[in-house]
């Protein structure tokens, strides 16, 4: 969506007596909302992307994670196989080694390998293969 449009959106908030606009445009959806000292916030989000957040293993900011996580590194695509004609490097139940490649997150065409830094079985691997991610992200809980 566009920034001006975006803008635009907020003026009309600011001069109306509405508390919130929810505007959807294609794939895109955009929410404005004003707090009672007219503070403005906005939200924007892609459906695809909320739509593949929902496929996934779900992770509630208040549910308590057990095990061992592994984060990205960097910001990028995560990728769970070598190549698309391979196999995934694990897969949900899988035992590792700490060293072991479980993934590749790819930044500006160079291939990351993550490698486990702990030993145990894989509990959850929370993005799709192609997925984009983001720095610190949780990418595989290790039990």
């Amino acid at each position: 969506m566009d920034i001006r449009k975006i803008k635009k959106l907020i003026h009309m908030l600011e001069q109306s007596d509405l508390n919130e606009i929810e505007v959807s445009q294609g794939e895109e959806s955009v929410r404005i909302s004003k707090g009672n000292s007219n503070d403005i916030s906005t939200s924007i989000s892609n459906t695809d992307q909320s739509q593949a957040a929902t496929n996934q293993d779900p992770i509630e900011s208040n549910t308590e994670i057990i095990g061992n996580i592994i984060k990205s590194p960097i910001v990028g695509t995560f990728y769970r196989k070598p190549s698309p004609e391979k196999p995934p490097f694990v897969n949900i139940g899988d035992t590792v080694s700490e060293g072991d490649v479980v993934c590749i997150v790819e930044a500006m065409k160079m291939m990351n390998e993550i490698k486990s830094e702990y030993s145990g079985k894989i509990i959850s691997i929370l993005p799709s293969d192609g997925q984009p991610v983001e720095f610190d992200q949780t990418l595989i809980i290790i039990e």
